[in-house]
């Protein structure tokens, strides 16, 4: 089986890093296939490279002397290349990248810290370099040209043996000019060589060991989750608790590749299996994950037969779409609807939306309910045990926790329920404590 390992930022900080990484992909003969990001933060106080050349940019931009800048991203990469023993000929690459770099695009310019990182790891690891620029290969518009990139890549194997390093991040247009992907672009490397390779696993490694079933800041040493759809992690990483970029999820989902969230400082840790669908075992957990966010406000729309006119709820999403809002949630009654927004989105405009749609629907009532925090509660495998909705409700009602608002994902995997603002880690304890550790037992 092939296996692509795409290594962090923070898994490639140091050359102590660099070492984890070296026993790591040793240790398994089918990771013949490596993408790094740049050297990340060694510390708390530290600076990413990334962030370094972002700031070089900016000076060039503005006309500010970046020379102490450029010095300090060089001796990051010197001091990984001397503790390692590397020959590669930092100094000289630095010297070439400095003499002409206010010729240079910004793309290109943030692009190297991948490229610095990554030709010190291959040579470290003792496996080919291939550029990116060479391989992964963009539209003027930005978007990735998978067929020539699968191609590039197809012939990058026959080239090199087999095995390669690949720095992430960037590509470049036909014409040879550099092209970022977005932050977190690293991982959507990762995921596109793995597609283009049809490999059987796509390894992301960071400095956590996967997805957990609850926040940390609000659950003391919630479960690991081991296994979880793509599906499931989409609902639980809208809001808020994800450790992968979700635009490296699409290249390899659509093929059913499965990818593993794994710790670089803990390779032991089993992390988390990502894949389209689960494989079921006789225990598994009744609730998969918990997540949730604060401070988005409901805005409750009210007027008699509502049910019998068309184009109520159309005239306050257009309202809505001037203001340039997007809208969270929908839940709607027989003559009533309410429409959650994030707070930040209509802090400054909400009196002109609530005005707005008094003179486009003229309602019974509009009211606005602000402080309100939104909890998802997610599980393939809640419709498989009758009540679960009722005893989650039961659970808040008897802690003495209001709901405000309800609604279900159409693949009944979900449960999004508002509660206040003040509610908010209450509720989450009440849920996990009650049905964390709860399992279902398969048909099978």
């Amino acid at each position: 089986m092939i296996k692509v390992s795409k290594f962090g930022g923070s898994s490639v900080a140091d050359a102590s890093q660099f070492k984890k990484v070296k026993e790591i992909v040793l240790a398994d003969p089918e990771r013949k296939f490596v993408v790094v990001s740049a050297a990340g933060k060694r510390h708390k106080e530290d600076n990413k490279v990334t962030d370094l050349l972002l700031l070089v940019n900016a000076h060039i931009e503005y006309g500010v002397d970046c020379s102490a800048l450029l010095a300090t991203i060089e001796q990051r990469f010197m001091d990984i290349a001397l503790e390692l023993g590397l020959s590669f000929d930092v100094p000289g690459e630095f010297m070439r990248l400095v003499e002409g770099i206010e010729g240079r695009t910004p793309e290109y310019i943030v692009s190297r810290g991948e490229w610095f990182t990554g030709r010190l790891m291959a040579e470290y690891l003792g496996i080919p370099f291939v550029d990116a620029a060479d391989v992964v290969m963009f539209h003027h518009d930005g978007t990735v040209d998978m067929e020539r990139t699968q191609t590039k890549l197809r012939e990058a194997v026959v080239h090199t043996g087999g095995t390669f390093l690949l720095p992430g991040f960037y590509g470049a247009t036909v014409d040879g000019q550099i092209k970022l992907f977005k932050r977190g672009g690293g991982d959507i490397t990762g995921a596109i060589l793995a597609r283009c390779l049809d490999a059987g696993l796509y390894e992301n490694w960071t400095d956590v060991s996967g997805f957990l079933a609850a926040d940390p800041r609000i659950i003391e040493n919630p479960r690991a989750i081991h296994r979880i759809t793509f599906e499931e992690m989409r609902e639980l990483s809208y809001m808020g608790a994800s450790v992968l970029q979700e635009e490296a999820i699409f290249p390899v989902r659509e093929v059913n590749i499965p990818i593993q969230i794994k710790n670089t400082n803990e390779p032991d840790e089993f992390g988390t299996i990502i894949r389209e669908t689960a494989n079921e075992h006789l225990r598994e957990h009744l609730i998969t994950g918990i997540a949730g966010k604060k401070d988005f406000v409901g805005i409750y729309v009210q007027r008699a037969h509502m049910s019998n006119e068309i184009g109520c709820i159309r005239r306050a999403l257009s309202i809505l779409e001037r203001y340039d809002v997007s809208v969270e949630h929908i839940p709607t009654g027989v003559d009533s609807f309410a429409i959650v927004v994030n707070g930040a989105d209509v802090k400054d405009t909400i009196y002109a939306i609530v005005a707005d749609m008094q003179r486009d629907i003229r309602p019974d009532s509009i009211n606005v309910l602000p402080g309100l925090a939104l909890i998802s509660v997610v599980g393939r495998n809640m419709s498989r045990r009758a009540g679960t909705s009722g005893q989650i409700f039961g659970a808040l009602g008897e802690a003495g926790i209001n709901i405000r608002m309800i609604t279900q994902s159409s693949q009944e995997i979900s449960i999004i329920l508002g509660v206040q603002n003040e509610d908010f880690e209450k509720a989450i304890h009440v849920i996990y404590d009650r049905f964390g550790d709860a399992v279902v037992i398969s048909q099978q």
